[in-house]
């Protein structure tokens, strides 16, 4: 007679409440199975953004420091190579989708402030790298660069809203007495010949300075992206990096001409060590370097926070000293090995919160990650 009651149902096309009972049992093994997908996607795409910045960073910064062991001498045109390669992002600008009928478009006027303010900050800051790379061996440059992490967390706390645990607290704290050694430990810098002597207390104060204006920029791009544009799209990725380094660019241009350095070029062109090829290659691959590194930067800063893509940025720096030991000689002093070892300390404190977040959302992504994934536009890969 059940059998029969059964029959009837399926003939009628209603579910037995045994297949009911099946179906609800499937269905969040379906959902888990649909969130590691996309959980999946997600963490190669960051990964892959990761890698850009890890590996533009480490070889702009190289190239940057060649520059100044080869002959060059010029703190403008090292400035405009940080941001002049911002012309190639037309390229995959023009290989973007364009935008739909129903996308929300910012006030002209206020996009050109944001690239205008902005882009003014990132030249200066860009002016203060370069002064600080001639007057620092690269290694010590690197690891103090590294506080940008511990700047960036104090601006994400008051301009973004981001939460200061205590995990992200002893990720400040170790950073910053990791710089202060490297501080203490200067006399060994000043003996290396490429190294100005005597500037090596101005090298250091200008990359604290040019960390915490960096690490205001990051917190501000967020924050532009949050409350001005509030979409994420590639194409807006590019846009943001685009027109902030063509200002940028231009005021490199302004300073390069107003000091007299376009002067010296041909001369520095000239006598630069191995030839005028490797001079021009030496600009253009410093300048690709920095563009991919920077689109890396953004797109960390739309899939996850500012404060993730500074963590990136730190972690490319403790690979710098290794490369600048073999390429450039520099002297690893113990003193520079326990920074190095406390910048990394400080990086997986980091990250650990980031662990922590990510398990409380219950996903593989973090808290912020979840709260980006339910907003209405998401960046594609």
């Amino acid at each position: 007679m059940a059998h029969a009651q059964e029959i009837q149902l399926q003939i009628r096309g209603i579910p037995d409440e045994e297949s009911v009972h099946e179906d609800a049992r499937d269905e969040p093994k379906a959902a888990m199975r649909r969130s590691t997908r996309v959980s999946f996607r997600w963490w190669m795409t960051v990964v892959v953004d990761m890698l850009m910045v890890l590996c533009g960073t480490t070889v702009a910064t190289l190239l940057g420091r060649l520059y100044y062991n080869s002959g060059g001498n010029s703190k403008w045109m090292a400035t405009l190579t940080q941001s002049g390669g911002s012309p190639l992002l037309v390229v995959p600008l023009l290989m973007t989708p364009a935008p739909s009928a129903e996308e929300r478009r910012p006030a002209v006027s206020k996009m050109l402030a944001v690239y205008t303010g902005v882009g003014v900050m990132i030249g200066f800051d860009n002016l203060m790298y370069s002064y600080a790379l001639q007057y620092l061996p690269v290694s010590t440059f690197s690891l103090v660069a590294a506080t940008q992490l511990g700047f960036n967390a104090i601006t994400s706390r008051l301009i973004n809203a981001q939460r200061f645990t205590a995990l992200i607290a002893n990720s400040v704290v170790v950073l910053t007495f990791s710089a202060a050694l490297l501080g203490v430990g200067s006399s060994s810098d000043e003996t290396s010949s490429d190294v100005p002597r005597g500037k090596y207390p101005v090298g250091f104060v200008l990359v604290l300075a040019a960390s915490a204006v960096f690490a205001l920029i990051l917190s501000l791009f967020e924050l532009t992206f949050e409350k001005v544009i509030r979409v994420r799209t590639a194409r807006w990725v590019l846009r943001m990096q685009m027109y902030t380094n063509l200002v940028a660019s231009a005021v490199s241009v302004v300073g390069l001409l107003a000091s007299g350095d376009w002067r010296t070029i041909p001369g520095e062109m000239a006598s630069f060590k191995d030839g005028r090829a490797r001079y021009v290659l030496t600009l253009v691959g410093t300048a690709v370097s920095w563009q991919a590194a920077a689109v890396g930067v953004v797109r960390l800063i739309m899939r996850v926070s500012s404060l993730f893509a500074n963590v990136t940025c730190t972690l490319a720096l403790p690979l710098v000293p290794v490369f600048a030991v073999v390429l450039f000689r520099d002297r690893m002093t113990g003193i520079k090995v326990v920074a190095m070892l406390m910048a990394v300390w400080g990086f997986l404190s980091y990250m650990h919160q980031h662990y922590i977040d990510g398990r409380r959302a219950g996903n593989a992504e973090c808290h912020v990650c979840a709260t980006r994934a339910r907003s209405d536009a998401v960046l594609p890969a």
